[in-house]
């Protein structure tokens, strides 16, 4: 959000949704780190006075969020060069419920907690800013908790939505085993994104159905969450990483619940 213009954005968001039938499930977040030094500069933007850079996204995210709610802001020109409905003038085109299927990514506890103050669902993916020395799943079971005191506390009607990610593979086949049958990735992994940052990062899941099974749902922030993302190796190919999704589906899945 640090190079979009909320206003633009809103119209495409909602454009998007009504050509999706109203099943846009849009994701959104401050955004990495950069390929070059204060790009969000060369867009035409920069943080307020004594702001950071995090600021300036999260400011764009609130008035993201303020229009596409559908209320008129704008006073309509008297002369207009078509007719104008009554009252203030609103963004269009407008989606209804698309305010409810806005997604924060956060990475950190005060995110998380800013992202249930703002009435968004939040997205939690394999890594989160290290707060402590416990493991990933933990660590991102707390943030989750942290999401739904401050939805709590904000006094938000709905039912709030959380999705983690996931690199998972089910080991059903040879080739399964010649990609994902080492131990390298099955332990979290400590390191930096950015200077002075540390994240933790959640360790991968590769193993024969049964043991995913077990170690699934042991995962604290798996059975904290409502929605499960699944990454894959794209790289791989389409037809390869069908499968993946399928035998997760086929063998894991129904052993833990999940639908």
């Amino acid at each position: 959000m640090r190079y979009e213009n909320p206003l633009y954005m809103a119209e495409d968001a909602g454009a998007a949704d009504i050509i999706a039938g109203g099943r846009l499930q849009l994701g959104i977040s401050r955004g990495s780190p950069e390929q070059v030094i204060d790009g969000w500069r060369y867009f035409g933007y920069a943080p307020e006075e004594g702001q950071t850079d995090a600021d300036m996204a999260r400011r764009h995210a609130e008035v993201f969020l303020d229009v596409i709610r559908g209320q008129g802001f704008a006073q309509p020109n008297p002369r207009p060069m078509f007719p104008n409905p009554p009252g203030l003038l609103r963004l269009e085109p407008h989606s209804e419920g698309l305010r409810d299927r806005i997604w924060w990514g956060a990475a950190t506890t005060p995110t998380a907690q800013w992202t249930g103050k703002m009435g968004m669902n939040l997205q939690s993916s394999t890594l989160v800013m290290a707060e402590s020395d416990k493991p990933f799943h933990i660590q991102q079971a707390e943030q989750i908790a942290a999401f739904r005191a401050a939805w709590k506390e904000a006094g938000h009607t709905r039912e709030p939505r959380v999705s983690v990610s996931r690199s998972i593979f089910a080991i059903v086949n040879d080739m399964d085993r010649a990609y994902f049958g080492g131990e390298g990735g099955n332990q979290d992994h400590f390191g930096y994104i950015e200077p002075g940052k540390q994240a933790v990062f959640g360790r991968s899941y590769a193993a024969e159905p049964d043991k995913l099974i077990k170690q699934l749902s042991e995962d604290e922030a798996i059975k904290a969450a409502d929605t499960l993302l699944l990454t894959v190796p794209n790289q791989l190919g389409v037809d390869y990483n069908a499968h993946v999704i399928e035998a997760i589906l086929k063998h894991v899945a129904p052993g833990l619940g999940w639908r």
